[in-house]
């Protein structure tokens, strides 16, 4: 039974995989930086081989949600125009208050193997513990950094942060000039005028827009900086970060020292699986491991005799609840740290099917339903994704439009008072608040 209410206050609008699309808003833009700068366009335009001479100083990466060197355009740039590139990550209340134990867990099991990559190529992952406006422009002012590229974000609270680091460089007194902070994005579609999105999913699937390809990893230059590089902290030690809330730049560096040997049993005896533990779900790692597993997944019906892919295919079986829920089971925490980017899930998913049928795509259908399940999932996550970019620029209403995740999926607030639509409710999605705060 389903009911029908308008509601005088907010309202959420949920955002599953259905063809269902909210509707696009105009939205009156605060003053800001361009979110998509010419650094970021240059930066796809080297996918066809272009390039350019390396800038004098040096550039910071901000890591976020894109734990990755593969198919990340920021540092593709990053690395072209820029002699010294400070790879960092900050632990910051605000973007991790929301994390439950087991997504601060796979959080630290994917940073650990982004730094271990990042130093194999004589470069390294700086870890911050603290306050990001902080943390940020102390390491431009250390390093003389004149720009910082972060990927634009779409969620409310990622946003907020962000003005705020913009707030603190820009009144920041630099004897090089103010940093530049330059945002990228990795699309699956290449939109060129949001604006003219259609408003339903129907409508945008017969559009048929191109899709793009995924970067290659860049070469970075080495890093070699004077202060003390941070190591990882434990699940404990961001855990009572978190509750402390604590913003004190001297707490920004933890020590390797306070790792117990137990903490590094325990990733030893896992070590060989793609799963934090024998009953957990989703993929954990870094993108080797998750590519692995999308490998994995992706030929489930062939058949295996490596005990790794029979785990999980064993796990697909479990997760499969209804038709394709298995993929975003599996792999919605690694598409939500961005260990993987969507679009290269796609990219493997439409080669896999390719290498099925001789090179070809069939007009009716995938011939796996695996790779139905990744495809149908990407596709949606990046419509609504696309929906929630463009409410950032393009908003009929009265009220801003603000974008949350609610279980991996991203959700808004449609409306402020009597105007609103009509809200559908309907019994069984789960809604309460003890399960809504979780991720």
């Amino acid at each position: 039974m389903a009911l029908v209410v308008r509601f005088p206050a907010a309202a959420l609008r949920f955002s599953p995989s259905s063809p269902a699309a909210p509707h696009c808003y105009r939205h009156r833009r605060r003053h800001r930086k361009p979110l998509f700068s010419k650094a970021a366009v240059r930066a796809e335009a080297r996918r066809e081989g272009g390039g350019g001479a390396a800038a004098s100083g040096a550039a910071v990466v901000w890591f976020k949600n894109d734990l990755r060197v593969d198919d990340h355009p920021g540092l593709v740039a990053a690395a072209a125009r820029h002699r010294i590139v400070v790879p960092l990550y900050v632990f910051d209340p605000r973007l991790l208050s929301d994390y439950s134990d087991v997504m601060l867990g796979l959080l630290l099991s994917a940073l650990e193997d982004l730094k271990e990559l990042l130093k194999s190529q004589g470069s390294d992952l700086i870890i911050g513990l603290g306050s990001a406006d902080d943390i940020i422009a102390n390491i431009v002012n250390e390093v003389k950094a004149s720009h910082v590229f972060a990927e634009e974000e779409v969620e409310y609270s990622l946003r907020n942060v962000i003005v705020n680091v913009e707030t603190t460089l820009s009144a920041s007194t630099f004897s090089w000039g103010s940093p530049e902070l330059v945002f990228w994005r990795s699309p699956l579609y290449d939109i060129k005028n949001l604006m003219e999105l259609p408003e339903s999913y129907d409508l945008f699937l017969k559009m048929r827009a191109p899709t793009t390809v995924p970067l290659a990893a860049p070469i970075l230059p080495v890093l070699n900086m004077e202060s003390n590089q941070g190591a990882l902290p434990t699940l404990n030690e961001v855990k009572k970060h978190l509750k402390e809330k604590s913003h004190q730049v001297d707490e920004s560096w933890v020590s390797l020292k306070n790792v117990s040997a137990k903490t590094f049993l325990r990733k030893e005896q896992s070590s060989q699986s793609m799963f934090a533990s024998e009953n957990a779900s989703e993929v954990k790692g870094g993108t080797n491991v998750v590519l692995d597993a999308l490998a994995a997944y992706l030929r489930y019906l062939e058949g295996t005799a490596r005990d790794d892919w029979q785990e999980l295919h064993e796990k697909l079986r479990k997760t499969e609840s209804r038709k394709g829920a298995s993929f975003f089971a599996l792999f919605g925490p690694a598409l939500k740290l961005g260990v993987i980017s969507r679009r290269k899930v796609y990219y493997e998913a439409i080669k896999y099917e390719k290498e099925r049928n001789a090179g070809f795509l069939s007009p009716f259908g995938y011939s796996a339903p695996t790779v139905t399940a990744a495809v149908d999932a990407i596709c949606s996550m990046e419509w609504y994704w696309l929906l929630a970019l463009n409410s950032q620029i393009c908003n009929k209403g009265m009220y801003p439009i603000r974008i949350w995740r609610w279980k991996g999926y991203i959700i808004q607030y449609a409306a402020v008072g009597n105007e609103g639509p009509a809200i559908l409710f309907v019994h069984g999605l789960g809604l309460s608040w003890s399960i809504s705060v979780t991720i």
